[in-house]
């Protein structure tokens, strides 16, 4: 490893809720992880649209890089930059960005959607990408530009990428935040002129397509911070924020699954292959790019959005609950009884969740609980109950689908926190549970810097190596 086994490093983890600038440093061979720089972040709505404020985000992460050097003024190795997939920046002849980019959540997609599946069914790209048509993927909102009249031709970033060309790297798309785009042949890991052919997209303005842990480039422009950053690299980690956490995982083998555990639950295992088939497609799996040239192969669950959502239209005024003071109310209630079905359409969406719940209830013959924030416990112990019951449920058939048989189960993630939900997890699925770091991105960041400095970016063993390292702070 270039300049020592123990190098100081950078990982920028982009949300869609908040972004971190986190410093990795080192006592000896004990490692530190140190969150410099932290800020919210949402999307902001004009008359017609849904945007991210990048000006501000990227403004925020060079006040994290100024900290980061104030903090450390030993070299700085290597940068690496994960986020939330799918959305991008449309760049001009200079590679500035034409505008602040859409949200995925704009409802600008819904037509391109239909408009592509009218003529290109779902099973059929399912069979050719190995992912789930959603309409907030990469390829939709490209198309949704064409109608709008942006030129196919201009180039395009997906957004962490771009954040590492900011610093000085040229421009990529990595593997694992490209195959959320929708337009990666997934049986070969390549751009598809096929599915871009169809959706009417020109191949010519997709970036250069890199592999996990790829050197894209030395960081330029930080003259006041010579010392620093002088000879720092910037690497194209798992550039996906769900990869980055599967990276964080330090287990071996091929007997357990992983829930990463937020605002929604990505439930599945890390293979060697994808499986494209069409029972993994009506299962609603899909296959996505992991670390060390794998594959994730899970299933988006409904999470902690159901929580949130419910303690917004029954708690307005904050700290009303507390979390911990949630969790063990919810945990003093008696069994829920009739379970939700936790991915019923209705419960995706904003607004209102206590009474889409009893809606739901209603439906079912079962009487609905009061739409009160006395009740707040009741609401958060049946959607813990039934969060568990669909865990297990989507485990037995990635079991089928896989051929594996599990014994374990990793659970990354803010939500592996609440060990009453951990609890009824184990419970309903009857897995050894492990716990990694909350902030499990981060983790998995790093671990790819330092097994690409040690020149084994691709190296399964490496990464856990790193993870186990870096957990055990934890």
């Amino acid at each position: 490893m270039p300049g020592s086994d123990f190098p100081n490093l950078i990982a920028i983890d982009l949300g869609a809720e908040s972004c971190r600038v986190s410093l990795l440093r080192w006592l000896g061979e004990k490692p530190e992880i140190t969150l410099v720089h932290r800020f919210g972040n949402a999307p902001v709505a004009n008359q017609t649209s849904l945007h991210w404020n990048f000006q501000r985000i990227l403004s925020e992460l060079e006040k994290g890089l100024t900290r980061c050097a104030d903090e450390c003024v030993d070299p700085i190795a290597s940068i690496g930059v994960d986020g939330w997939a799918v959305d991008y920046v449309r760049l001009d002849e200079n590679n500035e960005p034409i505008s602040e980019p859409y949200c995925y959540r704009d409802a600008r997609t819904e037509t391109t959607f239909s408009d592509l599946h009218s003529r290109y069914p779902n099973l059929e790209m399912f069979m050719h990408s190995g992912i789930q048509p959603l309409r907030i993927n990469t390829m939709y909102q490209l198309m949704a530009d064409s109608k709008a009249g942006i030129n196919q031709g201009a180039p395009w970033m997906n957004l962490p990428e771009y954040v590492l060309s900011g610093f000085g790297g040229r421009l990529v798309s990595e593997y694992t935040n490209a195959t959320h785009t929708g337009l990666i042949d997934m049986r070969c890991g390549h751009w598809s002129e096929e599915i871009f052919d169809r959706a009417e997209l020109s191949l010519a303005s997709a970036p250069e397509l890199v592999a996990t842990g790829t050197d894209i480039g030395q960081v330029h422009g930080r003259d006041n911070h010579q010392e620093t950053y002088g000879d720092t690299r910037l690497i194209a980690v798992a550039c996906h924020d769900t990869a980055s956490a599967v990276s964080a995982i330090p287990i071996e083998g091929d007997d357990w699954a992983y829930i990463s555990s937020g605002t929604w639950s990505l439930l599945g295992m890390v293979l060697g292959a994808p499986v494209i088939t069409p029972e993994a497609f009506a299962a609603g799996f899909t296959n996505l790019g992991a670390a060390g040239n794998r594959i994730c192969f899970h299933k988006n669950v409904n999470g902690m959005w159901l929580l949130k959502q419910t303690l917004l239209q029954l708690c307005p005024e904050p700290h009303t609950w507390s979390m911990p003071a949630l969790i063990e109310a919810a945990e003093a209630e008696p069994h829920p009884g009739q379970l939700l079905d936790v991915d019923d359409p209705d419960l995706w969406l904003p607004g209102s969740m206590a009474s889409r719940i009893n809606a739901q209830r209603a439906l079912k013959g079962v009487a609905p609980l009061p739409e009160t924030a006395a009740a707040m416990p009741r609401f958060a112990s049946l959607i813990f109950h039934s969060l568990a019951a669909r865990y297990a449920e989507t485990l037995r058939d990635a079991e089928q689908l896989t051929g594996r048989k599990l014994k374990r189960l990793a659970i990354v993630g803010g939500g592996n926190q609440n060990q009453f939900l951990n609890r009824l997890t184990a419970e309903a699925t009857g897995l050894e549970i492990t716990c990694g770091a909350a902030e499990s991105s981060t983790i998995g960041n790093f671990a790819v810097q330092l097994a690409t400095l040690e020149g084994k970016a691709n190296s399964p063993s490496r990464l856990t190596h790193w993870a186990r390292t870096l957990t055990s702070l934890h």
